[in-house]
């Protein structure tokens, strides 16, 4: 696809300063947006995810028994060990 901007002359300046063609600057930046971009839309779709994982571990938790705390102890885990 090729589009045609116009670039200011300070910031042309500015790209041709630091070794870059204007054409080059506004390729990198373009290329770093959609990877931005895509990054943050995976982020959301990870978030969306985890989110779905932890409503469907809670959804029956009201049907988990209670246990002491005596359950939780070390020596209730390893009871059969020495």
């Amino acid at each position: 696809m090729q589009i045609t901007v116009t670039i200011p002359d300070d910031l042309a300046a500015q790209v041709q300063a630091r070794g870059l063609t204007p054409e080059s600057y506004v390729e990198k930046l373009l290329a770093e947006q959609a990877r931005t971009g895509r990054l943050e839309a995976d982020t959301v779709t990870k978030l969306a995810d985890l989110e779905s994982f932890f409503e469907e571990m809670a959804a029956h938790s009201d049907k988990i028994p209670i246990l002491s705390e005596e359950a939780f102890t070390r020596a209730s885990f390893y009871r059969d060990h020495d």
